[in-house]
């Protein structure tokens, strides 16, 4: 039975993606779960995994397309099996379209052999194909030397920094925000930190410990759609994860029911698939609160743009000894500041200074709340 393949939504708002380009080609057999394509939104840029086993058949969508979400862009069929009647009567339409104009863009006969995705990133990143020399197979040009030059040349804005710049630029322009600070003593996590051992980092408690206190506060976990509050009914804490040439948000689902071993395993698989450019759309769809962590990078304290339809954000600085009162007394202790970004639509300053009061608890006696 034929299944189609579809430019999937990651969110509430999205219109359209960008294929940007196909792992195979039309009548090539794909295996279910294997890369298939490649496709950007205003999210990031993800790899979408085969529904089915078969051969991949009438393909409407090619390189470069802005395809509306839902659309059918192919189908994947059995061995002699014809794609739906609608899929073949509207395929050449599309081809003619979309493949126009590649073909007049094409090199002649005795030019340089280039990639799809070298073509891809040489338009993206302003890269002069003629200046490129192929290192790959029969002096192929690759992916990898469009980009030498481009870093050797002038800086380029990546696909990923653009989309980063056009999210924050449109949530803070659009969302209310304030933001409320608070001073954590953390001799509580530094100790459940060197008690669990290095496989556990600091950003695993931290959500474990947030998806923990957010249950018991709903509306620092709710999503604002458009002109009313929404009640999320599950925890699903996103963490910004530095790549190269900017930031993406993984999720880490129904965060407050898993342990801290589950926990950390998701993260370490996020970041290595992030960094490697081998996300899939379940990685990045329906976070509903969001951890940046900076300590990483001796930074104090900061502030986040919320991630709508998000009504949070949650800043985290480093842990750093400082003077502080203790009994009344001058003493050291391990400090950490974190700063909570709001949605003032969603949550007023009373809910969420509650809910920043219980996180601050939770922080310093982590034990408590991690049983």
């Amino acid at each position: 039975m034929a299944v189609s393949v579809v430019m999937p939504a990651l969110e509430m708002a999205q219109e359209t993606g960008k294929l940007l380009a196909w792992r195979k080609k039309e009548g090539d057999k794909v295996t279910k779960g294997e890369p298939l394509l490649e496709i950007e939104t205003d999210k990031v840029v993800l790899e979408v995994e085969a529904p089915a086993d078969g051969i991949l058949a009438a393909v409407t969508s090619f390189e470069g397309a802005q395809v509306p979400v839902g659309q059918t862009i192919a189908w994947i069929v059995a061995p002699g099996e014809q794609p739906p009647a609608s899929a073949s009567t509207s395929a050449p339409t599309a081809r003619a379209v979309t493949e126009a104009p590649r073909s007049t863009a094409a090199p002649p006969a005795d030019g340089p052999k280039i990639s799809p995705k070298a073509r891809r990133l040489a338009k993206e990143l302003g890269v002069d194909l003629s200046r490129v020399h192929g290192t790959g197979p029969d002096d192929v040009i690759t992916g990898e030397d469009v980009q030498r030059v481009a870093v050797s040349s002038q800086p380029a804005l990546s696909t990923i920094a653009r989309l980063m710049a056009e999210r924050t630029t449109q949530s803070w322009t659009t969302t209310p925000h304030f933001f409320l600070v608070r001073e954590i003593n953390a001799t509580g996590l530094v100790a459940a930190h060197e008690q669990l051992g290095a496989e556990v980092t600091y950003t695993d408690l931290l959500v474990a410990l947030v998806a923990r206190v957010l249950a018991k506060h709903p509306k620092m976990n709710a999503s604002w759609t458009g002109d009313a509050i929404h009640l999320n009914p599950d925890v699903n804490i996103g963490i910004a994860i530095a790549v190269k040439d900017g930031v993406v948000g993984a999720v880490i689902p129904n965060a407050g029911a898993q342990g801290l071993g589950n926990i950390a395993q998701r993260r370490r698989d996020l970041t290595d698939r992030a960094r490697a450019g081998h996300l899939h759309p379940p990685d990045v769809i329906g976070a509903t609160f969001t951890i940046s962590n900076l300590g990483m990078f001796n930074i104090d304290a900061f502030s986040a743009i919320i991630t709508p339809p998000q009504s949070a954000v949650l800043a985290v600085g480093r842990i750093a000894d400082r003077v502080v009162a203790v009994d009344g007394q001058p003493g050291i202790r391990p400090m950490m500041t974190i700063t909570l970004s709001s949605d003032h639509r969603v949550v007023d300053g009373a809910q969420a200074a509650a809910f920043l009061n219980d996180l601050a608890g939770a922080l310093e006696a982590p034990q408590t709340w991690l049983g």
